[in-house]
């Protein structure tokens, strides 16, 4: 099996897309994560608004969102991460946004956790 990520929408210039998935590859490896498909979406303010509103219960837009598929549990395919969602005009830093949201994906939660995931996260970007 084989990682895939896909960029969906309109990525801006930086990053380029080779390293939206280097830095997707990269967090989910820190995981042990070397398998499946995941999207990284670049939307609009009012898109990612809507998704705020509808899954969290949060008015007006923020930086990323994560929408987990598959549970760590083994699927019976190829595994469905899951989608990454992210406002380039609410980001101050995109290739933290990405890694970001693909730690969420692993199962890593910084607001529950005791500060692993945003040392983690500080550490991959460091790479």
């Amino acid at each position: 099996m084989s990682l895939e990520v896909e960029v969906l929408g309109a990525p801006p210039l930086e990053p380029p897309e080779a390293e939206v998935e280097r830095l997707a590859a990269l967090a989910l490896a820190s995981a042990g994560i070397e398998d499946g498909h995941l999207a990284v979406e670049f939307v609009d303010a009012g898109r990612i608004a809507e998704l705020n509103a509808a899954h969290r219960g949060k008015e007006g837009p923020t930086d990323v969102l994560s929408f987990p598929i598959d549970e760590l549990d083994e699927p019976l395919g190829p595994r469905e991460l899951g989608d990454v969602v992210i406002c380039p005009e609410h980001t101050e830093d995109l290739r933290e946004a990405v890694v970001h949201g693909v730690l969420h994906l692993t199962g890593m939660d910084h607001e529950t956790d005791d500060g692993e995931m945003l040392a983690l996260q500080a550490e991959l970007l460091r790479w």
